[in-house]
């Protein structure tokens, strides 16, 4: 799209000549009109023209929801055209004058990045990757309030245990919302060492510190127009945690080493298996952070309180690792997926997702039975209470019984190794601390008086 018909003759031309077919324009609102009612591979736009400017039909094409990738051009460039075309979602900014070699290049990378987008979406969507899969009562409750808050701007706060989905539900609350076709950024909190987790927020200007040889855009930037995804946000530094306050506030950014705010539009979804409400009081977390990520909270459960749904689960697993490596499809015995429920599951919907591929994997003609289950699960629900009676008591103290007796069955198997009954159990070793004191287990004690023995 362009005004000056010159350019429009010898770019279609050049295009024609290199085996593609040019729709040509000039003015934007024909191409506006053009956008909307018609699927293109590329659109490629001047950025000066009388009247609508370029940079303001892009705006206006990724507001109405055109999907097609857009590359601007300019005779009269500078680098804050070039940044403001990015920011709004173009995919690459050329100079005029440009040669023929060069625009033909960008158009086929273009093209490429678009295919592999395309394949990439087909896969997902083969894959069943970001699908939540339920029956039960439990996790409908969950989905009725993703589907309340998904459309809506509110800040929401994913609580649960590690391995119970919370990326999965995170992404589906960008997938239903009207900022779907923005990008769905994830930073874990507690996976980035502390030093750089302000750069990898925020980015860094060239220089800003040893080792910064360019200029990283941050996490917030890369998330424009869409959702930032902050997970395991309890284990934020607290210094990190007052300039994302400041953030969260106004609205804006600073890169490392950058002498200007920049503006964001994104909305921030946060997750954390731990108690925010402990640590604040505990002064291991800003009251005022809090106040501002806790808008609305979504509450996991963990797996052993919807085992209703481990039949579906399973079935959607199994289907899922036979598409990714071109194996049959495998059954699991009526008996093997009641053995299943009966796990305790501590590490969640993560943990049985690989158990079923490990079963898959041991199978012999493509069945999982009972007893291929307790090889692989060899501390079941049967060993684990054999010492006491679960037959009595509120939910809760079963739940609880049982919990306290399979954690101290895992520490037996482990002699009494810490760590390695925490991997066992998919915990983090603090969590086991925690868990277990809530359980009235003193580890110390534990371990002190089995080495006493010896």
């Amino acid at each position: 799209m362009d005004d000056e018909a010159n350019t429009l003759a010898s770019l279609s031309r050049a295009f024609r000549l290199a085996g593609h077919e040019a729709t040509v324009c000039d003015n934007p609102a024909k191409a506006l009109k053009l956008a909307k009612s018609q699927q293109f591979d590329l659109i490629l736009s001047d950025v000066v023209m009388p009247g609508k400017d370029g940079l303001s039909l892009l705006e206006e094409l990724k507001a109405q929801g055109v999907a097609s990738p857009v590359v601007m051009m300019s005779g009269q460039a500078h680098i804050e055209m070039a940044v403001k075309a990015t920011r709004l979602g173009a995919l690459d900014f050329l100079e005029k004058p440009i040669s023929t070699d060069k625009l033909l290049l960008t158009v086929e990378n273009a093209l490429k990045l678009q295919r592999l987008e395309t394949e990439n979406q087909q896969l997902r969507q083969r894959l069943g990757k970001h699908e939540i899969v339920w029956q039960g009562e439990a996790m409908r409750k969950v989905m009725a309030q993703v589907d309340r808050v998904a459309a809506s701007e509110t800040r929401v706060c994913i609580l649960g245990e590690t391995g119970t989905g919370k990326e999965l539900v995170a992404r589906t609350l960008h997938e239903r919302s009207t900022r779907a076709s923005g990008p769905f950024v994830t930073l874990n909190c507690a996976a980035v060492p502390a030093e750089l987790v302000e750069s990898e927020l925020f980015g860094h200007e060239t220089g800003s510190f040893t080792g910064a040889t360019g200029r990283h855009v941050g996490k917030f930037e890369q998330a424009e127009r869409g959702t930032i995804f902050l997970d395991e946000i309890g284990d934020m530094p607290l210094a990190m945690q007052a300039k994302l306050l400041r953030v969260l506030e106004e609205g804006e950014v600073e890169r490392i080493g950058g002498d200007k705010a920049i503006t964001v539009n994104v909305r921030v979804v946060v997750a954390t298996h731990r108690d925010l409400e402990a640590q604040v009081r505990d002064g291991k977390f800003r009251q005022d952070l809090f106040h501002r990520i806790y808008v609305f909270p979504l509450v996991l459960p963990s797996l052993r309180n919807r085992r209703e749904d481990i039949p579906v689960l399973i079935e959607h697993f199994s289907q899922q690792v036979s598409a990714q490596n071109g194996w049959k499809p495998t059954t699991f015995s009526p008996e093997a997926i009641q053995s299943l429920q009966a796990y305790a599951w501590p590490g969640n919907v993560r943990e049985l997702r690989n158990v079923v591929e490990r079963l898959m994997l041991l199978a012999t003609d493509n069945t999982v039975s009972e007893e291929l289950v307790q090889v692989v699960l060899p501390q079941t629900p049967a060993s684990a209470s054999a010492s006491i009676s679960f037959d009595s008591g509120s939910l809760a103290d079963r739940v609880q019984a049982f919990e306290r007796e399979l954690i101290l069955a895992e520490l037996k198997r482990s002699h009494y190794h810490v760590t390695n009954a925490a991997k066992a159990l998919g915990l983090e070793r603090s969590h086991l601390y925690k868990k277990a004191e809530q359980l009235g287990i003193d580890l110390r004690s534990v371990r002190k008086e089995q080495e006493d023995q010896h």
